[in-house]
């Protein structure tokens, strides 16, 4: 069967938005992507992390999807099929990861739709302990000072690690990790999932890095932003 070539579809999209050559294009995708306030990218991981984590790199499984005939099938089927190849259940990581990649690479999902909705991320490094930046989220008081207001209902919370919570009444749900980075210094990544569609993910990604915005100077000694 003739190769679609699905990743090359993937660069030459990323060559059109930045102007790049196919080689800058290539590299720039593949490589392991750090938390930021940019867009999502459009692969799940870097090409070392998934071929690490399934044994193949990008590359590889969007040839073998291509040839097994993928870019006509539901999601469903793509991730039941990489499930067999791996030896894994479908929900694991692998599967989705692979199947949603593959999926914007094709067009047929936009960059942080699921199949349970948009899902958006935000990620804020701040120069306080984990345990502080914890804390923030967890504190009434001090919680109230930044992000006041907010429809959050916790659902668990393993401290100073994670928390998970029930956003308007677990309409859609919110999980924050937390990692120290150095002494004094941590980084709090926030996924807002279920969301009902794009335009509520690109609102709902605004306000989360706005407030992430305000929690930093408050953290750091300033003043929280009304």
């Amino acid at each position: 069967m003739t190769r679609q070539r699905s990743f090359k579809r993937l660069v030459r999209s990323r060559m059109n938005k930045t102007g790049e050559s196919y080689t800058t294009a290539r590299a720039s995708l593949l490589a392991p992507q750090e938390p930021q306030e940019t867009e999502e990218p459009a692969l799940a991981t870097s090409d070392e992390s998934i071929r690490r984590r399934t044994g193949r790199g990008w590359e590889e499984w969007f040839d073998l999807l291509d040839e097994w005939g993928a870019a006509d099938r539901p999601h469903r089927e793509i991730a039941r099929w990489v499930a067999e190849q791996l030896g894994v259940e479908p929900l694991a990581w692998g599967p989705q990861a692979v199947t949603v990649s593959y999926e914007r690479a094709r067009g047929g999902r936009a960059v942080g739709e699921h199949p349970d909705g948009f899902a958006i991320t935000a990620s804020k490094t701040v120069a306080v302990s984990v345990e502080r930046l914890f804390g923030a989220f967890e504190e009434d008081a001090l919680r109230g000072r930044w992000l006041s207001g907010a429809p959050l209902k916790l659902r668990t919370a393993t401290a100073p690690r994670t928390a998970r919570y029930d956003w308007e009444g677990g309409s859609t749900r919110v999980n924050v990790t937390f990692d120290e980075l150095a002494a004094g210094k941590s980084r709090v990544a926030i996924s807002h999932e279920r969301l009902a569609d794009a335009a509520v993910a690109e609102e709902m990604k605004a306000w989360w890095r706005e407030r992430l915005r305000a929690l930093k100077p408050l953290l750091e000694g300033g003043e929280v932003d009304a």
